[in-house]
């Protein structure tokens, strides 16, 4: 419903706006990514899928403009999207963006490419609902690191670095500008503010651990204290437990369980919590270790910043103060009246030493001044190092989320295994009050 050209369509969506768009929101357009697997479209597939999505999601109604990106390693689709009706004048927000998170835009957009991809036999994300969805707005501060989530997460981060233990973490939440709430009576048993979001808004509510993230548990923040203190390096050791799963194999109600739906339901549990022959302690105990690893590898790389910080300072200094240093050299090995002639002679250069000198004194109060040279090699040094760190982080960020994700499948299968064996003993009680 444009031209094809980005300058024609970018006129031709501002008419709308302008002419038929009610003005009442501030927001000119939707920006919408549909990513594939590597290697599984081609450009020209993935622009016939993307059409596809556009007519099922905007039903010949809003202007857009779709494009297909292959400067990754995966193909993907922009589309953007005019925020305006073509016909109505009512904004994306108001007729796609209302009422309960299921009948949000990114959900139904979600439901439709899922839907064209299994129809085309690609694959998809098969467990959307162990992520949130977020607004674009919310993941960019993500990626920067400012998103009030985002500071919240490091700010207890840092809380649990200089905590002896739980009670120790709630008493040191104050000093570093956090709101906490703990109840171990409620189901909800730990909740977390940012003191500044607070004073920002007097009816901003407190944050839920849980929606945090695994890690930001009471039950997790108790082991991550105790890992973080003793940074757990060994495996964790197996240990010989019944686990809920073999209680499940050697049940005689395994054989007689009528309800195929229930059985489907039950095998996919079964295979779940004894694919990788781990345990769930085990599991727990995996990720605390690789967050825990994480978080350290983050307190290296924060001090070789500040090392890399502070050469980057002292460096031009000391480079600058070299041109003067001959000249005082000079004037400190004479005396009296050559001194004084001297010092004339040479007031801007000596002056500009002392002011130079003084600044280096405030980064390195003792010791010798270092050489420019010097200097260099430190910074390569330093960058190596955090390099290095940067590649644990990497490492143990995604080993962390990763088995967040497995503990997080294993715990649903567990409650279905849980629920099958309270049936059965329901069954079993049952029938015996009827004998």
């Amino acid at each position: 419903m444009c031209v094809s050209s980005p300058s024609g369509a970018s006129e031709q969506f501002r008419n709308i706006r302008q002419t038929v768009g009610t003005g009442r929101s501030r927001s000119e357009c939707q920006h919408i990514i549909q990513s594939f697997a590597p290697g599984e479209v081609t450009p020209e597939r993935a622009l016939l899928i993307g059409q596809e999505l556009c007519k099922a999601l905007f039903n010949d109604e809003y202007q857009y403009v779709l494009a297909v990106h292959v400067d990754h390693s995966h193909v993907h689709n922009h589309i953007i999207v005019n925020n305006v009706n073509f016909y109505t004048g009512k904004t994306f927000e108001t007729e796609h963006n209302q009422g309960k998170i299921p009948e949000r835009a990114w959900s139904k957009l979600r439901t439709i490419s899922d839907e064209l991809c299994r129809k085309q036999g690609l694959s998809i994300i098969e467990n959307p609902h162990l992520s949130k969805g977020k607004s674009h707005w919310e993941w960019e501060l993500d990626q920067q690191n400012l998103s009030w989530k985002e500071q919240l997460k490091r700010t207890i981060d840092e809380v649990i670095k200089a905590s002896e233990d739980f009670e120790d973490f709630l008493a040191k939440c104050a000093d570093f500008g956090i709101l906490v709430d703990y109840n171990p009576d409620h189901k909800i048993d730990l909740k977390f503010m940012l003191a500044e979001q607070k004073e920002r808004n007097p009816r901003a509510k407190m944050t839920r651990a849980k929606t945090l993230g695994y890690f930001y548990e009471s039950q997790q923040i108790r082991r991550r204290i105790e890992s973080y203190k003793y940074q757990m390096s060994h495996r964790p050791t197996a240990r010989i437990i019944r686990t809920t799963a073999e209680k499940f194999q050697q049940s005689q109600g395994l054989t007689n369980w009528a309800d195929r739906e229930n059985m489907k339901a039950a095998s996919k549990a079964i295979n779940e919590m004894t694919a990788d022959n781990t345990t769930l302690e085990e599991l727990e105990s995996a990720a605390l270790t690789a967050f825990s690893q994480r978080m350290s590898a983050k307190s290296e790389q924060s001090a070789l910043r500040k090392q890399w910080d502070e050469i980057q300072e002292l460096l031009p200094l000391v480079e600058e103060v070299i041109k003067y240093t001959d000249i005082h050299k000079r004037y400190k090995s004479l005396t009296g009246k050559e001194q004084t002639k001297f010092g004339k002679q040479c007031a801007y250069e000596l002056s500009e030493y002392d002011r130079l000198f003084a600044k280096i004194r405030e980064i390195v109060p003792e010791g010798k001044v270092p050489s420019p040279e010097l200097l260099r090699k430190q910074l390569e040094k330093i960058q190596e190092q955090y390099n290095e760190q940067s590649a644990k982080y990497d490492t143990s960020k995604k080993e962390a989320d990763r088995l967040a994700q497995q503990i997080q499948k294993k715990r649903q299968s567990q409650k279905t295994l849980d629920r099958y064996l309270q049936n059965e003993q329901a069954a079993k009680r049952k029938k015996s009050q009827l004998e």
